[in-house]
């Protein structure tokens, strides 16, 4: 399959999915993101756990004593990870099914400070970016323009699978309108058909209630 370069380098400077945040979370909390992800697609989770710490009124920079409870759901409820970490690290994934892919961490440390909380930076990197070409090129020996090129044919395959997905989203969409329009239809005409009931009864109803009064 041939694609034009013209077609392709717009994309490449629009599409970026990595993102960096940090939140706040208390004991016991749970924090949950939703992320849309097509299927075979690796996702890179970095993290920094810090404790705040209400006597000196500031955060501690590192938090040995306090680990993350991750996990993972996919589109359809399977949990496709579950695991406790460190303060700080690294987590990696590789969906198998397209859709919303929500991940949740909570803290599984009870030995807070009175008054404390956690505060979580968290830097999620789909696909292509989360892959580390320094490592592939000095593993595999690649020069700088083999890696350039192997950073676009990953883009391109990547661009591939999200437009695989947005289809897949698409169908989707058109079977959930086809489905509603068709239960509204179905809905009109058992209105329509209850309304008609309601009025035979009526006419029947009045019809008797004449005829006994002997007015017709």
């Amino acid at each position: 399959m041939f694609v034009k370069l013209a077609t392709i380098i717009p994309l490449l400077l629009i599409i970026d999915v990595s993102w960096g945040l940090y939140f706040h979370i208390a004991e016991g909390e749970r924090k949950c993101f939703i992320e849309e992800i097509p299927d075979d697609t690796t996702v890179l989770v970095n993290y920094k756990v810090e404790l705040y710490d209400p006597r000196s009124g500031g955060f501690m920079p590192s938090s040995p004593g306090i680990g993350m409870h991750v996990e993972v759901r996919e589109p359809n409820d399977r949990i496709l990870l579950s695991r406790v970490y460190s303060s700080e690290g690294m987590i990696s994934f590789t969906s198998t099914t397209p859709g919303e892919h929500v991940i949740c961490m909570y803290s599984n440390s009870t030995s807070w400070f009175s008054g404390s909380q956690l505060r979580v930076h968290l830097d999620i990197q789909v696909g292509e970016h989360a892959v580390d070409y320094a490592n592939v090129a000095q593993k595999d020996k690649l020069t700088e323009l083999q890696l350039r090129i192997r950073q676009l044919l990953d883009q391109v395959y990547q661009i591939t699978k999200e437009q695989s997905y947005q289809r897949h989203r698409e169908e989707r969409f058109r079977q959930t309108s086809e489905s509603t329009n068709q239960r509204v239809l179905w809905w009109s005409l058992l209105q329509t058909g209850v309304l008609m009931g309601i009025g035979y009864w009526q006419m029947r109803h009045l019809k008797s209630f004449f005829e006994a009064k002997k007015l017709v």
